[in-house]
């Protein structure tokens, strides 16, 4: 059997480590660090996340205001918002939760938040200073990725990792990341053909494509460390990832869970941004 990679325990341990950090910075600055939070529509599941987000917050004593706007509102009165958010020096970090309705340009609304207040780190510049090795707000998924495997001391240097998906916000962001970890990287995708002959060479896989239960106990090499980052709901209402976790578990050196691997270490990495965002703006290293 695999070694379980517990995100909750190395997630709590973070903050712990954050609320430490913050109490510092507020005697320090007397400033709280201050995270804004849109939404915009009432769809449940991005409800749940910003309640997450707040409680998050609240825990580690930053200050949390959510701003929820009708599912009507126009782009350009979101543009607004967001713009007067930008001038307030009270507000360190921004967050436009997504998905947007259609009738929203996304990219638009990433690329107006003021990239010091871009704590979700989507922003063009922070993915360029993420490719240059600049010292900029890294995207929270990916970037938990990371912390878990070094809290595990999984070593990735001349590791062959192994990354399926390569959206904008995961897949995209986790080259660079095990890069700069000098790791050797290799990315597939919905039109990668063979896809088993890659997964199967991975000493790190890390999978995230949004399909539940995709990657199968024969499509992964015997010890090979695992992180599932996808989380779907089945029919029966179980929550499962895109690894069907009790067959590969019993080949995987390490895995992840799902839920309680990947997932409680976004909003985390929220928060370290969040903090550090915050102490930038005052001038501070």
């Amino acid at each position: 059997m695999s070694i379980l990679i517990d995100g909750k325990k190395v997630s709590n341990d973070l903050r712990a480590s954050i609320s430490q950090e913050t109490k510092k910075f507020i005697e320090k600055t007397n400033v709280r660090p201050h995270l804004v939070v849109i939404i915009v529509g009432k769809d449940p599941a991005s409800m749940t996340y910003v309640r997450n987000k707040k409680k998050a917050c609240e825990s580690v004593g930053f200050e949390s205001t959510v701003i929820e706007l009708p599912e009507q509102i126009s782009e350009s009165e979101l543009l607004k918002q967001i713009h007067q958010l930008n001038q307030d020096e009270t507000v360190h970090g921004i967050l436009v939760q997504l998905p947007l309705p259609k009738h929203i340009d996304e990219e638009k609304v990433i690329q107006t938040i003021a990239v010091e207040k871009d704590v979700d780190g989507f922003h063009p510049y922070q993915v360029g200073a993420l490719v240059l090795g600049l010292n900029g707000l890294r995207s929270c998924t990916p970037a938990g990725v990371i912390e878990l495997l070094k809290a595990y001391d999984i070593p990735m240097v001349g590791r062959h990792a192994v990354i399926v998906g390569r959206s904008q916000i995961v897949g995209k962001p986790l080259i660079q990341m095990l890069l700069n970890e000098n790791a050797t990287v290799t990315v597939c995708h919905s039109r990668t053909k063979e896809l088993s002959e890659f997964t199967k060479q991975a000493d790190l896989l890390i999978v995230a494509i949004g399909q539940p239960q995709f990657i199968t106990a024969d499509m992964v090499k015997e010890g090979a460390v695992v992180v599932d980052v996808g989380i779907n709901r089945l029919e029966s209402g179980k929550l499962v990832g895109d690894v069907l976790f009790d067959e590969v578990s019993e080949k995987a050196s390490y895995i992840t869970p799902v839920p309680g691997g990947v997932g409680p270490m976004t909003i985390t990495m929220l928060l370290r941004n969040t903090l550090k965002a915050a102490a930038n703006q005052l001038g501070l290293k």
